[in-house]
């Protein structure tokens, strides 16, 4: 506030018999002793029984008890008048009974923990739905595309063009924007007296510019960007590939300023929109696909020309959906109070932005030589190797979609208000928090995916122009990653914990951990592996990388912040652990057994009876073992749904 408060909410000023030094006040003798007021204490920042505001007289919870005299006065007290402008820059300092305060303090931390764990919940919750709908909806546009196109070398060169604007994105803004961006949003509408609107806007000016520039630049240089991921004689098709990359490649500044609006959003705790968006782009994708089925023609390898209406339909139609999904958050935008005009100039706090952007973008930089490195290995070893790499890695990421992002999403604005503080115990109690609920949530999960990999990769891939043995490739690479999950997730918190104290040199220094990891072994996979097991290798690979980022990152955190709780964080995954491997192991057992009695049944059918069976078993058995073992993180749940409960 740029006002000095005065009163009880203001700066502490000592005041005596006299009354308070200062403003031109003439002293005065006292006046009779203030009488204690009657009643128990009332709620925190209301006035006395009958008497005014806070800021209006004295509080009634701040009012300090008086002794009565018990000797009579050696001369007699004659009343003076109240100096009514002394009287209300007078603070009046409680009195505290031995061992109160501290009790007071507690009691006023437990409070603000829960209030702040209620609210914490509340934001991720609205998430969860509009995450829950995006990633299936997501997972089933692909589906959709392995069934149109097959998972073989046109569904190859479909997923490498539709990288190249996600990587361009990336290195330009994209890893800025959804980073350092919330953390810098939140300081401006703390530190400007507009509430940052202007540095808003000037983010969104450069941001449109700079994104607008590299789009026709990458555009041009479509077939140069395709040679870098993929070789002349790669199962991939590089023609195709390029075919493809022109059409898509236009995405690059709508994906931008979609990452910009919702760090603004998200900055502004408005998260309903930003999860929405996706789902509008998924469905024009599905609309888009089940179009392609209709539409006359076919789409192979060597199929290059533009004017082909399947390709021009895979083409524009996946970039629709992108330029929807921006403009579907302006609305959003507008009913948060921020109204865009372009602002030209520079602001010093952009200087300080692009020292965060550097390391941000040599942070992606950094990741996508990984990208680069697995899609090579995967497209010169294995055809559909990289459509397989792919699709396993989007079942790993559908339960942290939903869960851990939006958690994600809900702390940073949190953990960033506390690290502009320089709230060291609220940045720490935030990743504490977040790190927690994300073992107890997906721990389970990933042991499922272990569980059920094969059957679930079969059961969703074997129709249309996929076949059971590509199938059950995409099912097996997400057997053997799934124990990554949980570090993966954890890794990211740990990142943007760095970030909301405006550190992006450590994210980057860690991510150059985690390639150290990945590309050595990446490259040793085809060694040790033949063609069909290659895709199987990469994803174990990749899960690694992530276990020794999630160490890497508890480490340097630790050194920087001092306690991290890990304690805390070690018991919930080891309660996690243990009630994972034996639900997924009797589940296990349980199907097994089944099957033993059963006549035998075809692939698919088995698959989906495996499925079912075994994650639902998993399911129940891991969460009631962790309700068991007094997991605390699945305390604030087990309330809600007992609740419910007790209502019917």
């Amino acid at each position: 506030m740029h006002g000095r408060q005065v009163g009880p909410t203001g700066p502490y000023r000592p005041s005596g018999p006299t009354g308070p030094s200062g403003g031109g006040a003439t002293p005065r003798r006292p006046g009779p002793p203030p009488q204690p007021p009657l009643g128990p204490p009332g709620p925190p920042g209301r006035g006395r029984p009958g008497g005014g505001q806070a800021g209006q007289g004295t509080p009634f919870d701040q009012t300090q008890r008086i002794p009565r005299v018990t000797e009579a006065p050696t001369e007699p007290i004659r009343r003076v008048p109240v100096d009514p402008v002394a009287a209300a820059e007078t603070q009046i300092i409680p009195t505290v009974p031995e061992g109160a305060e501290a009790v007071a303090s507690g009691q006023t931390q437990l409070e603000s923990g829960l209030r702040d764990e209620k609210s914490l919940a509340r934001d991720s919750a609205s998430m969860a739905l509009p995450t829950l709908i995006s990633r299936a909806t997501g997972f089933l546009s692909k589906l959709l595309l392995a069934a149109a196109v097959g998972t073989g070398a046109v569904n190859d060169s479909y997923q490498i063009a539709q990288t190249l604007p996600t990587i361009i994105n990336e290195l330009l803004l994209g890893g800025v924007l959804t980073s350092v961006v919330v953390p810098l949003l939140v300081r401006s509408q703390k530190e400007d007296a507009d509430g940052g609107e202007g540095y808003t806007q000037l983010l969104i000016t450069v941001s449109t510019v700079l994104l607008g520039i590299a789009t026709v630049v990458a555009t041009v240089a479509a077939p140069l960007l395709v040679g870098v991921y993929i070789s002349s004689d790669s199962r991939a098709d590089p023609a195709l590939t390029s075919a493809l990359a022109y059409l898509l490649l236009p995405e690059i500044v709508f994906l931008g300023l979609s990452a910009l609006f919702g760090a603004i959003l998200n900055a502004r705790h408005v998260f309903g929109p930003p999860a929405w968006a996706p789902v509008l782009n998924n469905l024009v994708v599905i609309v888009v696909l089940l179009l392609y089925w209709v539409v006359p023609g076919g789409l192979g390898t060597g199929d290059v020309s533009l004017t082909n209406p399947k390709l021009l339909l895979l083409g524009v139609g996946t970039t629709l959906g992108i330029v929807l999904q921006a403009a579907y958050m302006l609305p959003a935008l507008r009913r948060s109070g921020f109204r865009f005009r372009w602002r030209w100039g520079w602001d010093r706090r952009l200087n300080e932005f692009g020292g965060l952007a550097a390391w941000v973008i040599g942070y992606v930089a950094v990741s996508q030589v990984g990208v680069t490195v697995h899609t090579r290995v995967a497209a010169d070893h294995a055809q559909g190797g990289i459509t397989a790499f792919n699709y396993a890695w989007l079942l790993l990421q559908l339960p942290y979609g939903i869960l851990g992002f939006s958690l994600l999403s809900a702390i940073m604005p949190r953990m960033s208000a506390a690290a502009a503080d320089d709230d060291v115990p609220g940045v720490v109690a935030h990743l504490s928090q977040g790190a927690r609920l994300m073992a107890v949530m997906l721990i389970p999960l990933g042991g499922v995916m272990t569980v059920v990999g094969g059957p679930l990769g079969v059961a969703f891939f074997s129709f249309g122009q996929s076949n059971v043995e590509n199938a059950s490739r995409v099912g097996l690479a997400l057997a053997f990653s799934a124990f990554g999950l949980f570090p993966f997730a954890l890794t990211m918190l740990q990142i943007r914990v760095f970030y909301a104290m405006k550190d992006a040199r450590t994210p980057t220094l860690l991510m150059v951990v985690m390639m150290a990891v990945k590309i050595p072994l990446s490259y040793a996979v085809p060694l040790v592996c033949d063609s069909e097991q290659v895709v199987i290798g990469l994803s174990l690979v990749n899960s690694l990388s992530f276990v020794a980022g999630a160490v890497a990152g508890q480490v340097w955190l630790r050194v920087r912040l001092g306690r991290l709780e890990t304690r805390r964080l070690l018991v919930s995954t080891g309660k996690a652990v243990g009630a994972t491997v034996v639900g997924c192991a009797v589940a296990y057992g349980l199907v097994y057994l089944l099957f033993a009695v059963l006549p035998e049944i075809g692939a698919v059918p088995r698959a989906w009876t495996t499925l079912v069976l075994e994650s639902l078993l998993a399911l129940v058995a891991s969460f009631g073992l962790l309700m068991l073992f007094d997991a605390e993180e699945l305390r604030p749940a087990i309330r809600r749904i007992s609740g419910l409960v007790r209502r019917r």
